[in-house]
């Protein structure tokens, strides 16, 4: 999976590629799913929603340039997959998800797993976790109209935001605050869940 649909192309983070080959995917995907869970491509993971496609998973990864120190949040646990990926290159992982069914699974899973720096909330992630913010890098896994003036705030100075932006036409949009104000950038054209309000 990772040398060929990942690395071929264009993922070259070695921690972003080592993290892909540590993290049992097949355990974060339904029992009958599990042969598939090395496909690139996005699977039903029950409660309408999906695990993305593992080159979207990387390239988020990488786009969001953690270091093994710093700080991030999450904004759809949905089963959990990305927020391992990201509990391997960062020190702490704060992950949203707002249903509540899909919280508790991806919890047990990533416990299993022994990732004791990911910490799981059922919640509504348009209002991201100001008590843990602010946070060297955010990543939301489902596209909301716009993006939400919450997240912008609790990025920190030097952070970096990874969101799919968009109604049907989608667009992976990346964020950094910079000493001069927010700067975006819009990469690839997407399809994730929409971002659900409560």
């Amino acid at each position: 999976m990772v040398r060929e649909q990942i690395a071929a192309r264009g993922i070259e983070s070695p921690r972003v590629l080592a993290a892909m080959r540590k993290v049992p995917r097949h355990l974060f995907v339904p029992q009958n799913l599990q042969r598939a869970a090395y496909a690139d491509q996005p699977l039903p993971i029950g409660l309408g929603q999906t695990i993305s496609q593992p080159y979207i998973v990387a390239y988020m990864s990488e786009a969001a340039d953690i270091a093994p120190d710093e700080k991030v949040l999450e904004i759809g646990t949905g089963s959990g997959y990305q927020a391992a990926i990201l509990g391997e290159l960062a020190k702490e992982v704060y992950t949203i998800e707002i249903v509540p069914e899909l919280a508790e699974r991806a919890r047990a899973v990533l416990q299993q797993l022994g990732y004791a720096n990911v910490t799981v909330k059922a919640g509504d992630g348009y209002q991201g976790w100001p008590e843990r913010a602010p946070f060297d890098a955010i990543v939301v896994t489902a596209a909301p109209p716009e993006i939400p003036a919450a997240l912008r705030a609790q990025m920190a100075m030097g952070g970096t935001m990874v969101v799919p932006v968009g109604d049907w036409d989608q667009q992976m949009v990346i964020l950094e605050r910079t000493p001069k104000g927010i700067t975006e950038r819009r990469t690839l054209p997407v399809r994730f869940v929409p971002m659900i309000k409560k």
